[in-house]
This record gives C-alpha cells, sequence and structure tokens, in this order.
C-alpha cells in the first residue's frame, strides 16, 4: 500500500505544516523515541509497506533537522525497523561549524552516526580545514569524522594526504556551541607538505612523511605539534638568523616530531636509526631531492575558488 500527498502543505510554514499532518500521519517525526528529528522540507511525502516492514519516503529538496544538525538531500527513506534513514543525491550535512558533502548517504538517529558516499568533499565553515575523499563517516557523539578512500586535507599552507583520515573536533569554548579542529590522525601513507612562505622563487614545499602521524591544533586552528612514525622522514629548508636560505635538510628515523611556535615550524626531532643529510643551497627547488612519494595537489581542492557558503 502507499500514499502520496501533495506539496502544497509543505510549502507554508512549519507550524502550519505540522498543525496539518502530524495528527494524521506523523510524518516529519522519525525516531522520536529519544532525540527528535524533524523533517522541515520535502516536496512530496510517500509511505507503505513493503515485505521487509514500513517504509516512509520523501522526495525534492528535503531538509532534516536533527538538534543542531542539518540534513538535506533530493530523496530520502526512512527505514524504521532498521532505525536508518537512506539519503539519495546532494547529500549535505552541517551543524554550522562543519560541513560535508557527498552523493548518497545513510544516517542513523539514535546513534548519531553517518555515512556518505561518491564525491565527498568536507570543510570546516571558516575554510580552514578542507578535504576531500570517496567515503566519510561521521559520528556525532565522539566529534569525529573519518575519511577513507583517496584522502587529502588541506589546512592553510599545509596538504596532508594517507589511506584514512580521522578528523577530532572539540567545542571552540567562545560559548557560541562552534567546533573547531583539535587533532589530525593519519593512518597508514601518512604525508604532510607545506608550502615554504619566505620563498618566492622558486617555490619549494616542506615535506614529511611516515606510516602513521598525529597533529595537534591550539584554539585559534594553528598547529601546535606534529609525530610521525614508523619509517619516518623529513625534508625542509634552513635559513640562517637574518632569514636568508641556507641549505636544505634531510633526515630519517624512527620517530620524527615537530613543534610550531605560532603556527610556524620551529624545531625538528628525529628519534631511532637516525640518518641525515644537507643539501647545499644550489638544491632549492630541484625535484629530484623531493620525497619519493611528494605530489602537491591544490588543484584538487574542491573549494579553491568558493568564498561564502552555499
Amino acid at each position: 500500500m502507499r500514499r502520496v500527498f501533495s506539496a502544497i502543505f509543505l510549502t507554508a510554514s512549519l507550524v502550519l505544516f505540522q498543525t496539518l499532518l502530524i495528527p494524521a500521519l506523523n510524518y516529519n517525526k522519525l525516531h522520536a523515541e529519544k532525540k527528535k528529528i524533524i523533517l522541515q522540507h520535502a516536496d512530496t511525502i510517500e509511505g507503505g509497506e513493503t515485505a521487509a516492514g514500513s517504509y516512509r519516503s520523501v522526495i525534492g529538496n528535503v531538509v532534516f533537522l536533527h538538534d543542531s544538525l542539518t540534513l538535506k538531500c533530493d530523496s530520502a527513506t526512512d527505514y524504521e525497523q532498521d532505525n536508518k534513514i537512506v539519503l539519495k543525491g546532494n547529500v549535505f550535512f552541517t551543524d554550522n561549524s562543519v560541513e560535508i558533502y557527498g552523493e548518497n548517504g545513510v544516517y542513523y538517529p539514535d546513534r548519531g552516526i553517518g555515512e556518505l558516499t561518491g564525491n565527498v568533499r568536507g570543510r570546516m565553515a571558516e575554510n580552514s580545514l578542507v578535504s576531500k575523499a570517496r567515503k566519510a563517516l561521521v559520528n556525532r557523539v565522539t566529534s569525529q569524522i573519518t575519511l577513507n578512500d583517496d584522502v587529502i586535507a588541506w589546512h592553510e599552507q599545509q596538504q596532508i594526504s594517507g589511506d584514512t583520515i580521522l578528523l577530532h573536533f572539540k567545542e571552540s569554548g567562545d560559548g557560541k556551541k562552534h567546533k573547531r579542529i583539535d587533532e589530525i590522525e593519519v593512518l597508514g601513507n601518512a604525508f604532510i607538505a607545506a608550502r615554504d612562505t619566505l620563498s618566492t622563487s622558486p617555490v619549494v614545499y616542506d615535506q614529511f612523511s611516515g606510516k602513521n602521524m598525529r597533529m595537534q591544533f591550539n584554539d585559534a586552528s594553528k598547529i601546535t605539534g606534529i609525530t610521525l612514525t614508523t619509517q619516518a622522514e623529513s625534508l625542509y629548508h634552513l635559513y640562517d638568523d637574518k632569514r636568508n636560505p641556507s641549505g636544505i635538510n634531510y633526515s630519517s628515523g624512527d620517530i620524527i616530531q615537530m613543534f610550531f611556535k605560532n603556527g610556524i615550524l620551529n624545531k625538528v626531532k628525529v628519534v631511532g636509526s637516525v640518518e641525515g643529510r644537507q643539501y647545499p643551497e644550489s638544491f632549492r627547488g630541484n625535484k629530484s631531492i623531493n620525497l619519493s612519494k611528494f605530489s602537491w595537489r591544490e588543484g584538487e581542492n574542491p573549494f579553491r575558488q568558493k568564498k561564502s557558503l552555499p
């Protein structure tokens, strides 16, 4: 059995929508046992029964609200027996601090977990961190986003890549319930490249790699420390006290730790099985000394030409 309702009800205000539809249909509230997820808008509502149980579908300009989270998509189907909502087409999650887009997804309201697939793109609302991947897992309970499959992220002048990137967020502390990036974990083939802002010609990049990496940030979203573990390597450009170029350093070891001051690399420490070499200034800009996994991919940044939120 299937039921379809006109979009005219949905173009009215949310209060009118609730007044007209809730008593008979209750379609704008899904999984109300705990925190309610509310259907704010859709062009068409359908409902019926299948062999697997009842379903409720909404089609066209779909907008859900779940506490501070807004979900948008082209269409969605709620499978109440499975406690999940399947989202299709132009999926968009935001809590006003973090935005994440995908082609399709699934949301589990009772667990606060969302999965996105396809052309996944994400960013902090103020553009301090942007990323792309093929898969993403959003965990609202732990304030984490896990990115998998062709993952790459950009933070200011840094480019971060690896097999899996795990983003940790925390409340900003400004009383406005905004989130900030607190920590980034990169698992497998971790790599970070940073454009050397002191060198304009030639353009050069400091490079660091390892099996795994952990990055810490302060309240202003500035990097305070980076730790690379297992088969760690570094290539960074040196300057004297007057900021004149003085060569390039290559180092490798079991662990590489980087310490930052005001977001600028201040100290590098290499521990275990240490090896290194110093290149003369004549090698500046020479691609032959780049680390083997280096590739600057700024052209793939999905938000690089966007100045404001959609």
